[in-house]
């Protein structure tokens, strides 16, 4: 029989049938022997083949096959080997919670996974959580992470989870967004993803955690990553742990600018068609750079990509 997976315990997979049945699951041990060089050969959103054997007074299921996905979200494994993880597979939509205060995302995570997604064809939305907590000079900066975003196709949602009212604070063009389809929330810990959930699944009761006071970052509660409901069957929501950071992976060194938009569509302006947009005469992407039609933030977020494809950084010192 065939399902989804909808949730990963590490050992374990959670698998809903297609005739809405749930299973525990094992993964079949020859997926460990075929060269899928990652951390989780079967993740949250997959779509598998089942086969369940009675054992005792439960059913145990049995994943035999992985079927083809359509498009799937990929970073380095933190303990930065040559190891992949695969956060989420078949999303209609990647959904990127950020905070610019309490804790600060930085731009070179957002424009990481947002060069990662745009590699493996997840279309993103960018999710300011935490509105209400903005000052105005921080709100003069949320302008501008809007205008940089949206200008180069990311829609950008402000929200507050606890503070629900109209305008930028509302929930409401959120749920619109996520209504009917298949979503990854990914970001930070502590940007508020368990709580967002919680308003957007009522009864959910997902953990939340205080930020820390010391360091202004957040503390895992998710430890797992899940597919959950959403209300009156308008979508659904895969939640991931809360990431720190964001090492891109399987990218080629001249790959790189393709999957920033902007980057890419002024690069081919650029004299030298192999340009790295670091030195070359004639580059589109310097010009373009030094009279700021493109952000030195996501340029400095490309470059240090293109540091990311230095792999002699990753070898132990003798």
């Amino acid at each position: 029989m065939q399902g989804v997976v909808i949730k990963n315990t590490g050992s374990w997979y959670i698998v809903r049938t297609d005739d809405d049945r749930l299973f525990n699951c094992k993964v079949k041990g020859t997926f460990r022997i075929r060269g899928i060089r990652s951390t989780n050969p079967v993740a949250v959103g997959d779509r598998v083949c089942v086969s369940v054997t009675e054992a005792g007074a439960r059913s145990v299921g049995m994943i035999t096959e992985i079927l083809d996905r359509r498009n799937y979200i990929i970073r380095k494994a933190s303990n930065l080997s040559k190891q992949s993880h695969i956060i989420a597979a078949n999303v209609d939509q990647a959904a990127l919670v950020v905070t610019l205060r309490h804790p600060e995302t930085s731009t070179t995570f957002i424009d990481r996974f947002l060069a990662s997604a745009e590699a493996y064809r997840v279309p993103v939305i960018l999710v300011f959580n935490k509105v209400d907590l903005l000052d105005k000079d921080d709100r003069h900066l949320l302008e501008l992470f809007f205008r940089l975003y949206e200008g180069i196709g990311y829609p950008c949602y402000g929200v507050s989870a606890l503070h629900n009212e109209e305008g930028l604070c509302s929930m409401d063009s959120l749920r619109e967004a996520l209504r009917s389809k298949t979503t990854l929330f990914s970001g930070n810990s502590g940007v508020g993803k368990s709580t967002l959930l919680n308003v957007l699944i009522p009864g959910l009761d997902a953990k939340t955690a205080e930020i820390s006071d010391s360091h202004d970052t957040g503390m895992h509660t998710t430890t797992f990553s899940e597919m959950f409901d959403l209300p009156a069957d308008t979508g659904h929501i895969i939640d991931t742990p809360g990431i720190k950071g964001f090492g891109t992976f399987d990218m080629e060194r001249g790959e790189v600018g393709h999957y920033f938009r902007e980057i890419f569509d002024t690069g081919k302006k650029c004299r030298f068609g192999n340009c790295t947009h670091t030195h070359e005469p004639g580059c589109a992407v310097l010009a373009a750079l030094a009279e700021q039609r493109i952000a030195s933030s996501r340029y400095h977020s490309y470059l240090s990509m293109l540091d990311d494809k230095d792999e002699d950084k990753y070898r132990n010192k003798i």
